[in-house]
């Protein structure tokens, strides 16, 4: 395919449709191509308020049980030079979809008669696709690129250069495109969107504390919960869903001259929390997660960096059990006020 073609297509395939509703019970009427632009799947939720569902060319995400508001975030892939996939291929046209895209480029003759005879002959003299197909109407679909949202300008974008190709509902994409959409792709897709809360961790003494005074430090167990997305491509009828767990709390108190319990910094999941609500009492124990500041920040404040690492793994169709993804990582810093404490002379 031309560079001007090409261009022309993408440009297409990144459209897309945001559905909003109450419930994960939206409906949706998937039809290849869409309407108006060829390019869309169509979706349609009956209600409104929460995103539930959303399309990205084949695929759909299911949102609603991901994390929300202003302060979440996405996470951090911690394996070094992991990113989900760029492009993929998967099911875009209908024969007469693609001849309704097709035709019209041919006609204009932007794009030059050697590269249109080639094409007419691809798609309508057999070679291999006779007439587009339509013998095979209802019994397959071309498949063509999707550039992942937001990775439009990443070099792995230019991957996916195939022409249309015909693949036989049931079966399989041919084994020489790797880029084939599959249920673990699906999850590397869904993990880009998983969504977790901004990282801010109780402290108590809270916001001002004292030289050598340890202070208390635990996440906040009604916020920090299992999140999860599904991606889906519904003419396939294969899913994954990615989860996303958090498992540990990371904290740098902004300064050396701190001491942090534990001494590594990083506070494990204990059952269903990370770290211990400070209660009255406990003034004379050490906290289990926390931080002790030995310098005062003056007029200042230490910038307390606190980093959740997120467990992240999905299921789906045709897997047995969870499968893991890289570790996410999400932070977030804190002023703290640390002040000397005062003498008192009698």
């Amino acid at each position: 395919m031309s560079a001007v073609v090409r261009i022309s297509v993408r440009a297409v395939v990144m459209a897309g449709i945001t559905v909003l509703a109450v419930g994960p019970t939206a409906w949706a009427d998937f039809v290849p191509g869409g309407n108006g632009t060829g390019s869309e799947t169509q979706v349609d939720g009956g209600q409104k308020d929460d995103a539930v569902s959303a399309t990205a060319g084949a695929v759909v995400f299911d949102r609603s049980k991901n994390g929300s508001g202003e302060s979440a975030g996405p996470v951090t892939s911690s394996a070094a030079n992991w990113t989900p996939p760029a492009c993929y291929y998967a099911p875009k046209y209908t024969p007469a979809q693609l001849q309704k895209v097709l035709e019209p480029v041919w006609e204009a003759g932007s794009t030059g008669y050697e590269w249109d005879a080639k094409q007419r002959k691809k798609f309508e003299g057999g070679d291999p696709y006779k007439d587009f197909n339509k013998e095979k109407t209802g019994e397959g679909y071309f498949w063509a690129s999707y550039v992942t949202e937001g990775r439009e300008g990443d070099p792995g974008a230019l991957d996916c250069d195939r022409d249309y190709f015909w693949v036989d509902t049931g079966d399989p994409p041919p084994p020489e495109i790797p880029e084939a959409i599959t249920p673990e792709m699906l999850a590397q897709l869904a993990y880009a969107e998983i969504r977790v809360p901004s990282t801010k961790v109780e402290l108590a003494p809270e916001g001002t504390t004292k030289v050598n005074l340890p202070t208390w430090a635990w996440l906040d167990a009604a916020q920090f919960k299992p999140v999860s997305v599904t991606a889906s491509v519904p003419l396939l009828g294969v899913e994954a869903t990615t989860t996303a767990e958090p498992i540990s709390l990371k904290i740098e108190p902004g300064t050396a001259d701190a001491t942090t319990y534990p001494a590594s910094g990083v506070c494990e999941l204990n059952g269903d929390q990370i770290g211990e609500a400070y209660a009255k009492g406990k003034s004379d124990e050490t906290p289990p997660c926390g931080v002790k500041y030995l310098r005062s920040s003056g007029d200042d404040t230490y910038k307390l960096q606190a980093t959740v690492t997120w467990k992240i793994h999905w299921t789906g169709t045709g897997v047995n059990g969870e499968q893991p993804l890289p570790d996410g990582e999400f932070g977030a810093d804190q002023d703290v006020i640390v002040q000397e404490i005062q003498a008192v002379n009698r």
